[in-house]
């Protein structure tokens, strides 16, 4: 069966079409997968514009999945059912895909499936991989979340830790933007941090020492993990990030002291490349660190078979190289998606859309977007 996967998130619109290849160690294969990026539109903004981005799904929704059925020689007869993201994400965005989906699926009377984000991202390493040794332990890190997953079964996902501020993408932009980088952080950061010394600055771990102390967004992890397990798998990054702001104020302040250029505000003095490539190197090592020491401290506590990581900043070169090394070292396969499967993209929708339509999913044409759709 052909499934037909829309996208609309954030900040890309995306439509591919996965079938089903009757093989059960690799049970999918992408026929095509098409990206229309609103990179280039929200970098003079340093950051993504909700009504700016959900215009932006208007204008290219149409033309991104026509070129995703012509890619892959697939007619609109052809589609066995539609997936589509249903949230979390930017409610304006989620609803031109959800709008879009619900009328191909009537139109065509071809069963709906909603998709939660985070499941097409986990999805991704079956789609990629194909069978993973289960349990696994699964981190999905982007510019808007970081959460870890037990999956002890394909398509049963358990919430064991998240962060409690910053997600680690997030952090990645507000450091490249304080440094005057520009947008998306991510990619310049390591980039530039190949470039450094990442012992030159020694910026703290965030480690979580005790309970959340906000109620509200307390993490309720579910038995068998128990409250106490919260702790030791949950994420913050609003301290380091504060760090690297500390730590380059004090250093243009000493700049300006010293006399070595002439400003009206210390904070419009640009440092020396090496010396941002050594913060870059510094902050990346530091992140790279508190995913990983959580995500396999995770894997060891609930006997994990395998680690995977998924999402945008699992593109990352570090923590792909990091996570390889440590998964060797103690005998623990590690699973990543393509790159192209790491960021935002409609293939890993179609993939958990044929996951819930085989499990007996189905949406009814009231199906509405969920900004903070839970998984």
């Amino acid at each position: 069966m052909n499934m037909l996967g829309i996208e609309t998130s954030c900040d890309e619109t995306a439509a591919a079409v996965v079938a089903e290849t009757g093989d059960v160690s690799k049970p999918w294969t992408i026929r095509s997968s098409v990206i229309a990026s609103q990179a280039d539109i929200h970098r003079e903004w340093g950051g993504v514009v909700p009504e700016i981005a959900a215009r932006q799904h208007v204008r290219d929704i149409c033309g991104v999945v026509e070129r995703a059925l012509q890619d892959g020689q697939v007619g609109w007869q052809d589609l066995g059912a539609i997936a589509v993201t249903q949230g979390p994400g930017l409610v304006g965005s989620l609803l031109v895909g959800v709008s879009f989906a619900k009328a191909v699926a009537f139109s065509l009377e071809i069963p709906l499936v909603a998709v939660h984000h985070l499941a097409g991202h986990i999805e991704s390493l079956f789609l990629h991989n194909g069978t993973l040794a289960l349990p696994a332990t699964i981190l999905v890190v982007s510019g808007g979340h970081t959460s870890l997953y037990h999956v002890p079964r394909e398509g049963e996902y358990h919430l064991i830790g998240r962060t409690r501020d910053d997600a680690a993408g997030e952090a990645y932009d507000k450091v490249a933007k304080l440094l005057g980088l520009g947008y998306p952080g991510g990619p310049i950061i390591d980039k530039l941090a190949q470039q450094g010394n990442d012992r030159a600055v020694a910026f703290p771990i965030p480690r979580m020492t005790h309970p959340n102390r906000n109620v509200a967004n307390r993490l309720e992890t579910p038995p068998p993990f128990g409250r106490a397990f919260a702790g030791r798998t949950e994420f913050s990054f609003s301290g380091l990030k504060t760090a690297v702001m500390r730590h380059v104020r004090s250093r243009q302040t000493a700049l300006a002291m010293a006399g070595a250029t002439t400003v009206d505000s210390p904070e419009s003095i640009r440092l020396a490349d090496r010396e941002i490539a050594d913060i870059c190197a510094s902050f990346q090592r530091v992140v790279v660190e508190a995913l990983l020491d959580r995500t396999f401290g995770a894997a060891r506590w609930l006997g994990a078979r395998s680690v995977g990581l998924a999402g945008g900043v699992s593109a990352n070169s570090r923590l792909r190289a990091d996570a390889m090394e440590r998964g060797r070292a103690l005998d623990l396969p590690v699973f990543l998606p393509s790159l192209s499967l790491s960021t935002d993209n409609a293939a890993m929708i179609a993939a958990a859309g044929l996951r819930r339509f085989r499990a007996g999913h189905r949406a009814g044409l009231d199906l509405n977007a969920e900004a903070s759709l839970a998984l």
